[in-house]
């Protein structure tokens, strides 16, 4: 029964000395000191106490969903609770429905919902915060049982003292502000429970409450509807970044050799995705040093394709999906800079680069693509922007609104100002849309290719900022300027607790009264924006006067 006063409170009688606390799963030996706590608390609620064959019938049937906190060999506290098929009750349900007239009956392994019916502290262990160790016991067992949520009902005693001048879902209201205190709802709001609704007549008898009920809820973020398979998607996603060295090739095989030395090699660490940098075949193009650079660049686009085909059974044979970088592409005349990501299964996805630099214009030609989408994986939901893409907040906003965990950055930068430029947006893109961002990049010289002389990165991973990530926001980086590649381990599922819970949630608090950012049609174009980069997205602000005051 959800009715204990859990208020956390230093109690005025010292407390006991405490030798060993542990929260543990009940067991049917500890019915004697959980009777005697429950008494306790329950002091007033005279034929509250639950019997021995109560107990022994919750072991029976769901021996994991009950708990104890044990101090010095001592029960002081338990939390006692039943999965059910909610749909079955709904949200107008009395105590004594969902119970099945107290014995239970109402428990069902197939269910979805973990319902709480009883939670206690001994009166002389309260301001502990031991409610606090039993609540989060809940929560890691529905998660792990993969259920929806956690609901139950919870009194609210102090309400008596106000009847009398407000209503219950006033009164609700009050302690949600922080206007009144209540030593149970305002303990529950403070553990991320969330009133659903109000509840009349749940537990007759509760004076104090006025017999309300407050039908208090946890979602889990991390529930799944699908039943779990075999090639579901991962809560731990692994990404290896090659940091490619730029160097002469005299073949195309030659480069292909290389390009699967590092897929085989990550490949041998079970990663998910491998990742090249920007225009990493560039030492091809010294065939065409006798060209000027615009018609260099379009010869080199020639591997392209070659290239793509070559990707699609690297990622087949070594079981991995590969960020193919980018390349040169020509289509329809005009020349692209774009990329590939080559699933393990075999299917291929084309992203273009959006935003081009002023010299990849001017020496070789290069137009804008205006496409923009978040790709689907056995690992996750990613996006794909091409190194000065990244330097664009809009278009990492947009992917992540429309779920992107990982972003993906090749690029290529020739001077440490360059690469700074990328890094320092990269990071600021992670921070922002609550998101990992990788970043690989080209090291290395090519005397011998007209307009690719030199190249500086330090490939990286990056983080949110929160308590449950690298403090400063950094999970991995590889050594500057040396060929290398960098493996290292995502949690997806720390993203999803974030975005609910985090110390700051810059998806969930974005201003929206104030300004809005959305897709346009998808491929289209305005003729007054040409000069730059085609957009296939549009920030509005939707009330100027607000960002005057």
């Amino acid at each position: 029964m959800q009715k204990t006063v859990t208020r956390e409170q230093k109690s005025q009688a010292p407390l006991p000395e405490i030798k060993k606390i542990e929260v543990r799963h009940l067991a049917l030996d500890d019915y004697m000191s959980m009777r005697d706590s429950m008494q306790e608390s329950y002091n007033s609620w005279h034929d509250s106490v639950w019997s021995k064959e109560d107990i022994e019938q919750l072991l029976s049937i769901f021996p994991e969903g009950q708990f104890v906190v044990v101090i010095n060999g001592k029960v002081v506290g338990t939390a006692l609770s039943i999965v059910v098929d909610y749909d079955k009750f709904g949200d107008n349900h009395t105590y004594q429905q969902i119970t099945g007239d107290y014995k239970f009956s109402t428990h069902d392994k197939k269910g979805d919902v973990l319902y709480g019916i009883e939670i206690f502290i001994h009166p002389k262990y309260r301001g502990l915060r031991l409610a606090h160790r039993l609540y989060e016991a809940r929560k890691e067992l529905c998660e792990q049982l993969n259920l929806k949520s956690i609901v139950f009902g919870g009194r609210i005693p102090n309400y008596a003292g106000f009847s009398d001048k407000i209503t219950p879902k006033e009164y609700i209201h009050k302690v949600k502000m922080k206007e009144i205190y209540d030593p149970v709802l305002s303990f529950q709001l403070s553990n991320e429970f969330h009133v659903k609704k109000l509840l009349d007549n749940y537990m007759p008898g509760d004076k104090e409450s006025k017999e309300c009920a407050t039908l208090m809820e946890w979602n889990n973020v991390l529930y799944s509807q699908e039943l779990k398979k075999f090639n579901q998607h991962k809560t731990i996603a692994r990404v290896g970044l090659v940091q490619w060295g730029m160097r002469s090739f005299k073949t195309f095989d030659m480069l292909c050799e290389q390009i699967e030395f590092f897929i085989d090699t990550v490949a041998g660490y079970h990663s998910d995705f491998v990742m090249f940098p920007e225009l990493f075949n560039a030492p091809l193009m010294a065939d065409f040093n006798h060209q000027t650079e615009a018609e260099a660049i379009r010869s080199l686009a020639d591997y392209t394709e070659p290239l793509r085909d070559k990707f699609i059974d690297y990622a087949i044979a070594y079981n991995i999906n590969i960020i193919t970088g980018s390349m040169p592409f020509i289509r329809k005349g005009e020349l692209y800079n774009v990329g590939y990501l080559c699933r393990r299964d075999g299917s291929i996805e084309r992203y273009s680069k959006i935003h081009v630099t002023p010299n990849e214009v001017n020496a070789w030609g290069i137009v804008g693509g205006h496409t923009l989408k978040v790709y689907d994986t056995d690992a996750g939901k990613i996006g794909i922007l091409i190194c000065y893409d990244s330097e664009f907040p809009e278009l990492a906003r947009l992917l992540a609104l429309d779920g992107m965990e990982i972003l993906f950055v090749p690029f290529l930068t020739d001077t440490q100002n360059a690469y700074t430029r990328v890094r320092c947006c990269a990071q600021a893109r992670a921070i922002e849309n609550e998101c990992y961002v990788c970043i690989a990049g080209g090291i290395g010289n090519l005397p011998k290719v007209h307009n690719m002389d030199i190249q500086y990165a330090q490939s990286a991973v990056f983080t949110p900022a929160d308590f449950s990530f690298p403090t400063n926001g950094i999970k991995a980086e590889a050594t500057p300027n040396t060929e290398m590649v960098l493996v290292s381990d995502l949690d997806l599922d720390a993203l999803k607790k974030l975005r609910l819970h985090g110390s700051v949630r810059n998806l969930a608090d974005r201003r929206d009264d104030i300004y809005e950012l959305k897709w346009l049609k998808p491929n289209g174009r305005k003729e007054v924006l040409q000069k730059h980069a085609d957009k296939n997205y549009v920030f509005n602000i939707l009330n100027p006067n607000i960002l005057k005051d």
